[in-house]
């Protein structure tokens, strides 16, 4: 190639990007003069949805609303159930939040983990399903190195606190739409099912 022909291949890529370039800023320039005012108090009353305050971003999501079940377990020890939702790959996630409901930390979790090796440590491998019409008990899932597929970490919650739970099953047949939800040192709760 002759430094006359690079010279004009340069030239068409430079007026080419420069082109690309123009067509960009042109599209950012949104051709609206006027500036968009913030969203007041008075539009989030007409798009009625003014009950639902929006978490600034960096700060925690609200605690989910749906309450599938709620039990009591020991010395002020609170379950929620949000969801418990079959997917298409064939498990069942439940989730929802442990809350200290009681006036001091609450260290007991080793319950919990049922009788799990300490490959998952301090967790909520313990939890089960009963499906009482298809007469099956389901296990928290594993992962290849043997932990489970659950909330882990959990070895003390301060009173007042509330953290979130979630443990994930094989599913139940599509016929079952309910379980019961077996943790230890919790009361026994009926779910229903969704997915």
């Amino acid at each position: 190639m002759s430094t006359r022909h690079s010279v004009k291949v340069r030239g068409g890529v430079a007026a080419v990007a420069a082109v690309v370039l123009a067509i960009t800023v042109a599209g950012c320039g949104g051709g609206d003069d006027k500036p968009k005012a913030a969203p007041g108090p008075s539009s989030a009353k007409s798009q009625g949805d003014s009950s639902k305050p929006q978490a600034p971003s960096g700060e925690p999501k609200p605690a989910p609303t749906e309450v599938l079940a709620t039990v009591n377990g020991e010395q002020g020890m609170t379950l929620t159930i949000n969801s418990a939702v079959r997917d298409a790959g064939g498990f069942l996630t439940i989730s929802g939040q442990l809350k200290n409901t009681g006036s001091q930390a609450f260290g007991s979790t080793a319950a919990w983990r049922g009788n799990e090796l300490n490959s998952s440590g301090s967790s909520v491998a313990g939890v089960t399903l009963v499906d009482k019409a298809g007469k099956k008990r389901y296990y928290v899932l594993r992962d290849t190195e043997g932990r489970c597929l659950c909330t882990t970490g959990l070895t003390i919650i301060e009173a007042g606190q509330t953290v979130p739970f979630f443990a994930q099953f094989p599913a139940p047949p599509t016929s079952t739409n309910q379980v019961d939800f077996n943790m230890p040192t919790f009361a026994t709760a009926t779910v229903k099912l969704s997915g």
